[in-house]
């Protein structure tokens, strides 16, 4: 970035916009006006102000707040093209609204004094360079305060001309449609797993899946036992208090957040002393074994991998299976199907509460094939996985790529 006549040209450039003057600025109250319109009859949608989606219709959303008749009468007209400062805009930046609706008068809603272009401030409300001034403008709001219009105000906003607006506009938008069609393609991976898991476990009160492999089609019916029929042990993993024993660096203690669907995340895990560890050993992990959470989303199991044998875990549910009779994989892909969640939501383990524990989940009924038949579903449950992991992969470098664009197309501004 390059200061020129008290102007600030941006890393990036448009070849057309190269030889032109560095960008303007100018207090956020010169080109945005706050506006507080209550003049409605109440038949308005009311509008979510989200982080992740911007102003939209309640209901587009999972978002069940109930309000009153009577609390709607104060509430705000928010036009499309307004902008909203929310309790968490030091956070995330400032919403933009695609929608006509009513929002909270809690909130404060920007429109713009003079011509400018609407994608081209979406974008620069949600960047770091405005998050960043927006914040070493503003002290106190993480004790819960909302920026007010007058610190907004304070804050030095770029002024380009109207056409290179447009221009990282729609290069931005562009971005994002292409991030949208990769979600929604994610998305209907993930439908078409869970379509095909359900189709290939047998569904309630079934004993064979709908779907079977040509070579399997004439085994019969799977076997159905409970869950400490195929397993060596199912205990719970460390639950003494271990805050004091934690480290930098020792033996790794894996805890009931780290496991997702399918998948052990130790993207935060963290160390306890090995001496501590050696009052435990009957609790350390083996490659195969599977950790089932007790707390935060109950019942969703992953398998432990060859690098973390002989880690511990903290309070989870372990499942060391006997690999004889049943696969560690298979035996996830059916724990996490709707077939095996029904279990987690029956009376049999406190229903609403969720009360997980080894001794309940012992009698989880299992239902399961030959080895060589649970060997074939987890290699094409194994394989979509993977398209997911891909796919994922790619809507994560999509959006890193948009963050580095942006740092580079908005200059930072200083007074």
């Amino acid at each position: 970035m390059n200061k020129k006549k008290n102007k600030f040209i941006p890393e990036l450039r448009f070849p057309e916009f190269a030889f032109d003057e560095g960008w303007e600025y100018a207090n956020g109250d010169k080109l945005f006006e706050t506006i507080s319109n209550k003049n409605h009859n109440s038949d308005l949608p009311i509008l979510a102000i989200t982080q992740e989606h911007g102003a939209v219709p309640r209901e587009m959303i999972d978002y069940h707040v109930s309000v009153t008749d009577k609390s709607i009468e104060s509430y705000k007209i928010v036009e499309i093209g307004d902008f909203i400062i929310s309790l968490r805009s030091f956070q995330g930046g400032i919403e933009y609204s695609k929608y006509l609706g009513l929002c909270s008068p809690a909130y404060i809603i920007l429109r713009k004094r003079i011509d400018l272009d609407n994608d081209f401030y979406r974008h620069y409300f949600k960047s770091i360079p405005f998050i960043r001034d927006l914040n070493k403008n503003i002290e106190g709001i993480r004790d819960g305060k909302m920026v007010s219009y007058t610190q907004f105000s304070e804050i030095f906003i770029p002024k380009p001309n109207k056409t290179e607006q447009e221009k990282i506009a729609s290069c931005l938008s562009s971005l994002d449609d292409i991030i949208m069609a990769h979600s929604q393609k994610l998305e209907l991976l993930k439908d078409h797993k869970k379509g095909l898991t359900n189709n290939l476990f047998p569904q309630k009160g079934k004993k064979a899946p709908k779907y079977r492999f040509p070579e399997f089609q004439n085994d019969g019916d799977w076997a159905k036992v409970a869950l400490e029929k195929i397993t060596y042990n199912i205990m719970v993993g460390i639950a003494s208090a271990a805050t004091h024993a934690y480290r930098e660096s020792g033996v790794v203690l894996f805890r009931n957040q780290n496991i997702k669907e399918g998948y052990l995340d130790d993207s935060d895990i963290l160390y306890i002393d090995k001496e501590y560890e050696k009052a435990h050993k009957n609790k350390r992990l083996k490659a195969g074994d599977l950790l089932t959470a007790r707390t935060g989303y109950p019942g969703t199991t992953c398998v432990v991998p060859d690098k973390y044998e002989g880690s511990q875990s903290f309070t989870t549910l372990i499942i060391r299976p006997n690999n004889n009779l049943i696969d560690s994989t298979f035996l996830c892909f059916y724990i996490n199907s709707e077939q095996g969640q029904a279990f987690f939501d029956s009376e049999k383990i406190g229903g609403g509460q969720k009360n997980v524990n080894a001794g309940s989940l012992i009698e989880m009924p299992i239902q399961f094939p030959s080895i060589n038949e649970q060997q074939k579903i987890v290699s094409c449950l194994s394989a979509l996985d993977e398209t997911i992991t891909q796919q994922t992969n790619r809507i994560v470098q999509l959006k890193q790529h948009k963050k580095g664009l942006m740092q580079g197309l908005f200059p930072k501004v200083e007074k």
